[in-house]
């Protein structure tokens, strides 16, 4: 299991939100480039990255900041944000991005991203940004007329890579994880998983006691978890929090 630590631009630095919220914004760096190569040089395998202008409906905003990092770092990236069509997910697979989060694409229009996880095989995640027991779509303001089980079940047998389940009410909040929820919707995707997809989660992550409730849930299928707030106020070391989950004491 990863810890993948987290880079949400607005207005080109990194910042974080409060349950998604854009008018809760707080800088935490004014070079995000510099912070990538931070994460890479501390042995991060994998950056999150979230363009919240384009989440909100401000596309290329954010664009000079993800080629910058792109080109200053060699470890895997994942990017997630307003991809909206064919011609987004393909921007950014052209700039080297390895892997897609698509949210509200893969609600309304699944032909797209299957036709999409065909071509970038293994190089798609479905995000499921959970509210209660509903699926948010469009920065997390719309509810969508879709259930998790539907999504899961459009997605069951296509090539996306896995899948991104966020606990919007916990994103955050440094509450500490929901473990009921995680664990009941890791449950739920690997009943009608049969490709064995894997889900990386977000939203709640506030200590290290976390990262050991999240380990001794034992879930085969969680490749890893994303540390935003919880890195950027000083509660977690990158570095201490890998080793935690790594150790098999």
């Amino acid at each position: 299991m990863q810890i993948i630590p987290a880079i949400d631009l607005k207005d080109n630095k990194c910042v974080r939100l409060n349950k998604g919220k854009d008018e809760t914004s707080v800088v935490f760096n004014n070079d995000p480039e510099k912070q990538a190569i931070y994460f890479q040089k501390i042995g991060c395998k994998k950056i999150h990255i979230v363009d919240l202008d384009a989440a909100f409906g401000r596309s290329e905003i954010n664009l000079p900041s993800i080629k910058k990092i792109r080109e200053a770092v060699s470890i895997p990236i994942q990017l997630g944000g307003g991809i909206r069509s064919k011609l987004d997910a393909e921007k950014y697979f052209e700039l080297g991005i390895d892997y897609l989060i698509i949210g509200s694409m893969s609600v309304k229009k699944p032909e797209i991203i299957k036709a999409l996880s065909n071509f970038y095989k293994n190089r798609i995640y479905v995000s499921l940004d959970i509210k209660g027991n509903n699926i948010m779509i469009s920065g997390w303001k719309e509810k969508s007329k879709l259930k998790i089980i539907d999504i899961l079940s459009l997605y069951n047998e296509t090539d996306i890579n896995g899948y991104v389940i966020t606990d919007i009410l916990n994103d955050g909040m440094l509450n500490g994880l929901n473990v009921d929820f995680i664990k009941n919707n890791a449950e739920k995707i690997k009943s009608i998983n049969k490709l064995n997809k894997k889900i990386i989660v977000a939203g709640g992550l506030t200590n290290y006691e976390d990262l050991k409730l999240l380990k001794n849930l034992k879930l085969k299928n969680i490749e890893g978890i994303i540390s935003g707030k919880s890195f950027y106020v000083g509660n977690i070391d990158l570095m201490k929090a890998q080793k935690i989950l790594n150790d098999n004491g």
